[in-house]
């Protein structure tokens, strides 16, 4: 599944769980590469990232709890 992530509506957000989330719910990503896209996020432009279909409750939930808007692509 593909989800593109728009924004982050957290007041502070934290760019270590945001990375770390990525990290973890995303097919084959890498931390440094997560905190790339966290900073890219963060900074207003969306991101596009694949989730393997298992993990993808398990990922909107994540998303959702760290206050991430996202799109599902496919």
């Amino acid at each position: 599944m593909k989800l593109n992530l728009l924004s982050c509506d957290a007041q502070r957000p934290d760019r270590r769980a945001i990375a770390q989330c990525i990290a973890e719910i995303s097919s084959n990503m890498d931390t440094s590469l997560a905190k790339e896209l966290t900073d890219i996020l963060l900074e207003g432009d969306p991101v596009d990232i694949e989730v393997a279909d298992k993990n993808s409750g398990t990922a909107l939930r994540a998303l959702r709890k760290l206050s991430i808007d996202y799109e599902i692509i496919e």
